[in-house]
C-alpha cells in the first residue's frame, strides 16, 4: 500500500540566514482539507567520522549556546549555498579535526529532525589522516578528543555524548569501523 501525498499549494520564505530558511507552506490533504507548515530549510550537512591509523575515532568538543554546555561531536557542517556535501565533509573534517584525508566515504544519511527540517546529513567515514593547517571560523572553538570504538559507546551510553546527529552517524558509521 502506498501513503497519499499532499500537494503544496504555496511556499513562502518567512526568514533567511546564511545557515538556513524558516518557511511556511500551505498544502492539500487527499481529503480535500489545506493546512499549513512551518519547517527550516537547509542545504544539507555533511558529518565526517575521521579515523587514525591505530583505529582510534577523532571527535571535537566544543561549546554549544542553546544547551549552554560542552558537548562532544563529530565534525560536521551545514552546506552552504555554491558548494556540496563532499566539498563540506572536507573543509569540516580540516577546520574542526584539523585533518585531511585520502580515503573519504560516504556510508549514508540521515535528517536529524523529520518535523522539524528537510534537512539531510551525509555521513563520511575518513581515513589516511594528515595534519592540516586549516583554522575554525570565528564563531568556533574545539578541543580534539581522541577514542576508541568502545569508549565512543560508553561515553554514549553514560550520556556523557548526547548530542542526537552524532549518535545517528555512529549508528551508520559503526560497522563500517568496528
Amino acid at each position: 500500500m502506498s501513503l497519499s501525498k499532499w500537494k503544496k499549494l504555496t511556499e513562502k520564505e518567512l526568514y533567511k540566514n546564511p545557515w538556513w530558511v524558516y518557511r511556511h507552506d500551505t498544502f492539500l490533504l487527499p481529503n480535500g482539507e489545506v493546512g499549513e507548515y512551518f519547517y527550516v530549510h537547509t542545504n544539507g550537512s555533511s558529518m565526517v567520522i575521521p579515523v587514525l591509523d591505530d583505529g582510534r575515532i577523532v571527535m571535537v568538543r566544543q561549546y554549544r549556546y542553546l544547551c549552554d554546555e560542552e558537548s562532544l561531536e563529530f565534525p560536521c557542517g551545514g552546506v552552504k549555498a555554491g558548494s556540496d556535501y563532499l566539498r563540506t565533509a572536507t573543509e569540516e573534517l580540516a577546520q574542526e579535526a584539523r585533518f585531511v584525508s585520502s580515503d573519504l566515504r560516504l556510508v549514508g544519511k540521515f535528517n536529524p529532525y523529520n518535523g522539524i527540517t528537510n534537512e539531510i546529513c551525509r555521513v563520511y567515514v575518513a581515513r589516511e589522516l594528515k595534519a592540516s593547517n586549516a583554522r575554525p571560523d570565528a564563531t568556533e572553538e574545539f578541543e580534539l578528543v581522541l577514542l576508541t570504538p568502545v569508549e565512543l559507546d560508553e561515553r554514549i551510553s553514560s550520556g556523557e555524548i548526547w548530542d542526537g546527529m552524532t549518535i545517528a552517524g555512529w549508528v551508520i558509521a559503526r560497522p563500517t569501523i568496528v
